[in-house]
């Protein structure tokens, strides 16, 4: 009885103690609520989790690619471009736009005032001999590159140097990349997160830039980038992005393993689940689907006349039930026929093909079992029959009935070490060369099975009862018309082994169904899926309470349409688009790939994006200078021409990008679109797959305007003073070249504070404000505060003087809007910037 106050003691201790690691733990999913304990990929335990709201910021984007369905608020996507301001085509050529109008002695491409991150920066330039100078161009003419964050440089060295990878990690491939890695390019992948302010200048015009950059509501969580920390881990990610899963290792994971066979119009099953979790991955094997031959092909040969003829020996398999024979011939000879004698006994006759001009040609002609079962060896003659000549090339020899390209042996004639091991011998020879021709584009065979497969087969995925996943399978994971390799961090395509993989997280909050459906006239006879599925209350959770979005893949094909930009992607809600898979058809010059992509975001009539060029967006240069390639973000993986699947004087390429540091998130709206040529007038025919996060409910919601024209809702006071000018503006916006719509309305223009009196959602997660304006004269900066807090800067460093009107915006962060019916915003024009010119506010609640 003494020891059981001490006794008591103890076990309440314990008890207590309990309690206060339940309670951790309950913190620990409140502050993540993915519920994920942060491991990085590999399982080792990440060091922070993502900040609430924005997501993923910095390193951590790729860090935790887990996150990747969520839904950032306090968060918006903008480009800094060299696009021409005045609509046309000259995206940098001359510097005519490449510089912002800032009086440095420097070249200003980007600045910003707030919180942020640099995401992505691209450059290119003429890499071409240049005119009368006897010299070629390159990254070493921009000269040195800066990058200035919250006041101090974290880069400034050679842009050529930082391109070469001579800064080390993390500026190293394939975080950066040079013209030859991206085709005509060079891209820095490196993102670069500050809490003030952000300016990016070269020494000398750049000519063609891109910078992808994000603002931030406010600065929590934000750390400013340290270019003292390598980041290796995420070097190495990028570095081996074909081999593993990208995502952290999540516990509970299982496989939903199916075998395939569908008829057309059929659809499969792949996998179903009623727990609710995440999709992580998906593999597909099919061995219908093979690489096409390279083109052009190189090939020796010899040819026969009349009276000629050839032998060799064939090793098969003795178990054959009959041996197909093919050979590759010259069809430039047309008519070519030839009997095919078995061991001294007639097999068959070769079919004698019409001619076609300079292309190569197979012929099959199928030996009755009769004649091979049993046997190990063949004696084959052939012995002209008809036709000018009689030319081989290549023999091939596979079991009747065996999958493509399994050939048990080959002769290549003209090779003496292949004719010397066949005992092959000619009679009546009459010629011996070589040939490098491309192959038609085959109506049937390996090949043709291939290509309709990748356009026929449709990926399909249904979250909650939605189906929000529809796409081509080619065009899914990168390739498009054909099996080519594609070395992404979220999806591959080995083209060697018919293998498909994708990581995207696709998370739901009941239940997901994964199908296949085959939409070709091919039976599809095997395959094998493989889908990976992970239990998560967590992501259920941020589902169905918006902070996650499911996953999509929105396809679209058509041919484009004179004067009218083609579209990627249009639709309602909220959400962000993280990807695109691209195929084209077009002309053989190449030139739909001047077209422009923008982005639109929100129902803003200036868009958010505006890129210079189609190559450009997918981080190439020069109709994709170097060919083709594959990279973690970015890549050209196919080209096909006249006959190599393409149509006579056609080209037809493939491409893909990933967005992912530079994601672009929506709260109403998003309209993503690309031009096809100069100005919308190059005819070709476009097929692409958008990646996107999305849900249905809108997060932004219009809660006041404010005209200084006073034709709608309330007119802002001015206090100090009044404006000092009023002007009617009779201009149009950035964006569509051809026939865009000219607005009117009158512009207020001041350097007196104007304070508006907004109406907000009290349920509020903070506020976007949003300027239309004449952005005639660049530089325009306000100071802001609302209800008397002190916010940072809207500065806008952009003019223009031909297209006057601009919509830009300025996000309020919760802090200061949150709980408020009504909040009143005062912006000062800074002494020394242009007056403040707007005609028109609006505010926008972002609401869960």
């Amino acid at each position: 009885m003494r020891r059981a106050p001490a006794l008591w003691a103890a076990f309440l201790c314990v008890a207590l103690l309990a309690m206060a690691m339940a309670v951790a733990s309950g913190e620990r999913e409140a502050r993540d609520p993915r519920g994920n304990d942060g491991a990085k990929p590999g399982g080792v335990r990440a060091a922070t989790t993502a900040p609430a709201g924005k997501g993923p910021v910095g390193w951590e984007t790729y860090r935790r690619l887990d996150l990747a369905a969520h839904l950032p608020r306090g968060v918006e996507t903008k480009m800094f471009s060299s696009f021409d301001r005045q609509g046309g085509n000259w995206d940098g050529f001359g510097g005519v736009s490449s510089c912002l109008p800032i009086r440095t002695k420097e070249c200003v491409i980007a600045e910003h005032v707030g919180a942020g991150e640099i995401s992505s920066i691209w450059f290119t330039r003429w890499l071409g001999p240049i005119r009368d100078t006897g010299l070629t161009g390159s990254f070493a003419h921009t000269g040195r590159i800066t990058v200035e964050l919250d006041g101090r440089k974290v880069v400034d060295a050679p842009l050529a140097d930082v391109l070469a990878g001579k800064l080390g990690a993390p500026f190293t491939h394939p975080l950066v990349a040079d013209d030859k890695q991206t085709s005509g390019g060079a891209l820095i992948s490196v993102p670069m997160p500050y809490r003030e302010s952000m300016r990016v200048t070269t020494e000398r015009d750049p000519r063609l830039y891109q910078v992808m950059y994000r603002t931030f509501a406010d600065a929590q969580g934000v750390s400013t980038f340290d270019p003292g920390e390598s980041a290796q881990d995420v070097v190495d990610l990028m570095s081996r992005a074909p081999a593993a899963d990208p995502k952290p290792t999540l516990a509970g994971t299982t496989e939903q393993v199916a075998s395939l066979r569908l008829a057309p119009g059929e659809t499969q099953r792949l996998a179903h689940s009623t727990v609710p979790g995440l999709i992580g991955g998906l593999r597909l094997r099919l061995p219908q689907t093979v690489a096409p031959k390279p083109q052009p092909v190189t090939d020796s040969g010899r040819a026969y006349g009349r009276g000629g003829g050839s032998e060799f020996g064939l090793t098969v398999d003795p178990a054959n039930r009959g041996v197909v024979l093919t050979r590759r011939l010259d069809r430039t000879i047309g008519g070519q026929r030839a009997r095919v004698y078995v061991d001294g006994e007639l097999a068959g006759e070769w079919p004698g093909s019409p001619r076609a001009a300079e292309r190569w040609g197979e012929e099959s002609l199928e030996l009755p079992a009769a004649l091979t079962a049993g046997k190990s060896r063949l004696a084959i003659r052939t012995e002209w029959s008809a036709g000018q000549d009689f030319n081989e090339f290549t023999y091939w020899a596979r079991p009747a009935g065996g999958v493509a390209g399994a050939a048990t042996d080959t002769v290549d004639v003209g090779d003496p070490a292949s004719e010397l091991s066949h005992g092959y011998r000619i009679r009546g020879a009459i010629w011996l060369g070589t040939r490098a021709y491309n192959y038609p584009t085959p109506d049937t065979g390996p090949e043709a099975t291939s290509r309709k497969l990748l356009h026929g087969l449709r990926l399909r995925a249904t979250f909650d009862g939605v189906r929000t996943v529809d796409a081509p399978l080619g065009e899914f994971f990168g390739s498009g018309y054909t099996m080519a390799p594609v070395r992404s961090l979220m999806f591959q395509l080995d083209s060697a082994s018919g293998e498909f993989t994708a990581w995207w997280p696709m998370p739901y909050a009941r239940e997901a169904t994964v199908e296949v459906y085959n939409g070709s006239q091919v039976n599809l006879r095997e395959g094998t899926s493989w889908v990976r599925t992970t239990p998560s209350t967590a992501h259920a959770r941020a589902v169905r309470e918006g902070t996650e979005g499911h996953f999509r893949a929105t396809s679209h094909a058509s041919a484009t349409v004179l004067d009218r930009s083609w579209e990627f992607l249009s639709t309602q809600g909220s959400g962000k688009v993280v990807g695109v898979s691209h195929s084209m058809r077009g002309d053989g010059g190449r030139v739909h790939m001047e077209g422009d992509e923008r982005m639109f975001v929100d129902d803003s009539h200036t868009p958010q994006v505006h890129g210079t060029g189609t190559e450009d967006f997918y981080r190439g240069g020069w109709y994709f200078l170097h060919g083709t390639y594959s990279a973690p973000l970015n890549g050209h993986p196919a080209r096909l021409t006249d006959g190599s699947g393409c149509g006579a004087a056609e080209d037809c390429s493939s491409a893909y990008r990933l967005l992912l540091t530079d994601a672009v998130p929506f709260g109403r709206s998003m309209r993503f679109t690309i031009e096809h040529g100069l100005a919308n007038e190059a005819p070709a025919t476009y097929a692409a797959t958008t990646y996107w996060y999305g849900q249905q409910a809108r997060r932004l919601h219009r809660t006041h305007t404010v005209s200084a024209a006073l034709t709608v809702s309330h007119s802002p006071r001015v206090e100090s003073g009044g404006f000092l000018s009023t002007l009617e503006v009779a201009s149009t916006f950035e964006g569509e070249l051809v026939n865009p719509e000219r607005h009117t309305a009158k512009v207020f223009y001041t350097r007196r504070p104007v304070t508006l009196e907004v109406t907000v959602d009290p349920a509020n997660e903070g506020v976007v404000l949003r300027r239309t304006g004449d952005q005639l004269a660049a530089g325009q900066r306000a100071r802001v505060s609302v209800d008397g807090t002190v916010l940072p800067d809207w500065y806008q460093p952009l003019g223009n003087h031909g297209r006057r009107w601009l919509e830009d915006s300025y996000q309020l962060p919760a802090a200061a809007t949150r709980g408020k019916r009504r909040i009143s915003v005062t912006l000062t024009p800074v002494q020394g910037a242009p007056e403040w010119a707007a005609a028109q506010y609006t505010a926008d609640s972002v609401v869960g």
